[in-house]
């Protein structure tokens, strides 16, 4: 029997990973503009080489997978980070938060697509169930980490960012010790390398299709960054409190929890459905979510947007590279998992941007319009694709 890396210890790293990031990118804003006294536009600067940082990072690391020794390739990464981490500790003014930020883009966008690429190697459980599992793991880490970040923060910055040191050196000691099977599995032994043909290239559909689910991402992230960027504006101008704006993320975060758990529990006993099926059905709830903005003037119906937004996040987003390791081959599962996070850095880090010159253009009720239209015509994009290629798709997983 082949021996894998076992999933634990992959979403424990994952867990730790997000816990760590969640201390620094919530009080960037916050720190620089309040304590440096950094513009807005400075500050959003920074965010976008941040964002660059993890598309660099991505790509650069997937690549790297396919070719190189995924263990290795691992402990650089979370290795770099942790350095990076140090140096943010002992001088985080200005401008070395901006160069440490940078730097800690590139070592997250690696680590996240090693986790990704890591997470296809394991052959033991559906594929689908391991990208659901590794969202959800994620996803409470953002939970722990900015219900923490508040209070640490109050605190002193240096603590805050001394205990993202500590979670990424035990992140370090676990890709040390249990992430070694994964190389063994992940990449192919010498003997194999010398023997086999070419890397192989990807049908012509399995091309268009992944290609057009890359463009469903960006445009994906795109709109969802409105609701972290532009909403607290809008739903502070109509008289709502900003804690319960900050409530939304509170119910955001539980309801992702109990839909993972859902997901798994029904792919377990019902046999699933066609992922496809998964990531349009998200799509749509996201699309509706805007639809319910464009009327929204109570708190009510925003919270009832946030449910509909949360589903489609819920569904949609880890069922994604679930589809992209289903449409690769092995050799360059590496590759197109960098292609699945720098897709959605490059939405996260154009979405403020969009969002901002669309509501000073226009206003606020045609963002939500463009919005909703948008993400329902790439649905319907998605269903035209779909239905000319999926009888020539060639599936690996």
């Amino acid at each position: 029997m082949v021996r894998e890396i076992q999933l634990r210890w992959l979403l424990t790293g994952a867990l730790l990973s997000s816990i760590g990031m969640s201390f620094i990118w919530p009080l960037t804003s916050i720190y620089l503009h309040n304590r440096l006294d950094i513009s807005l536009t400075v500050i959003g600067v920074v965010l976008l080489l941040n964002s660059l940082g993890s598309v660099v990072g991505s790509i650069i690391g997937g690549r790297l997978y396919d070719q190189g020794d995924p263990y290795r390739l691992a402990l650089f990464g979370v290795g770099l980070t942790g350095l990076v981490l140090i140096g943010l500790t002992l001088w985080h003014g200005w401008p070395a938060y901006s160069i440490w930020l940078t730097l800690l883009g590139i070592g997250s966008g690696w680590n996240i697509t090693m986790v990704n690429s890591l997470g296809t190697s394991i052959r033991s459980k559906d594929g689908r169930y391991v990208f659901t599992m590794l969202y959800l793991a994620q996803n409470v880490g953002v939970v722990v980490g900015t219900a923490l970040v508040g209070f640490v923060y109050d605190i002193s910055i240096t603590l805050l960012f001394l205990i993202a040191v500590v979670l990424y050196g035990i992140f370090f000691g676990i890709v040390l010790i249990k992430f070694r099977p994964a190389a063994k599995t992940a990449q192919p032994t010498r003997k194999e390398t010398t023997t086999e043909t070419p890397k192989p290239s990807l049908p012509g559909a399995n091309k268009l299709m992944l290609t057009t689910f890359f463009f469903a991402l960006l445009i994906f992230w795109l709109m969802y960054q409105q609701w972290s960027s532009n909403l607290s504006v809008y739903m502070t101008g109509l008289g709502i409190p900003l804690r319960n704006y900050s409530f939304l993320w509170t119910l955001n975060a539980a309801l992702i929890v109990v839909i993972q758990l859902f997901l798994n529990w029904f792919n377990e006993h019902v046999n699933g459905i066609q992922i496809i099926y998964q990531i349009l059905f998200g799509l749509v709830m996201v699309a509706i979510s805007f639809l319910i903005l464009i009327t929204a003037h109570t708190y009510a119906l925003f919270m009832i947007a946030m449910i509909a937004l949360t589903t489609g996040e819920a569904t949609a987003s880890p069922a994604i590279p679930a589809l992209v390791n289903d449409l690769t081959p092995r050799e360059i599962k590496g590759r197109y998992q960098g292609f699945v996070n720098s897709w959605g850095s490059v939405g996260r880090a154009l979405g403020p941007l969009f969002g901002g010159l669309i509501i000073d253009w226009l206003s606020y009720r045609s963002l939500f319009i463009i919005a909703a239209v948008g993400v329902f015509a790439l649905v319907a994009v998605l269903i035209v694709v779909w239905i000319r290629t999926r009888r020539r798709l060639v599936r690996y997983q």
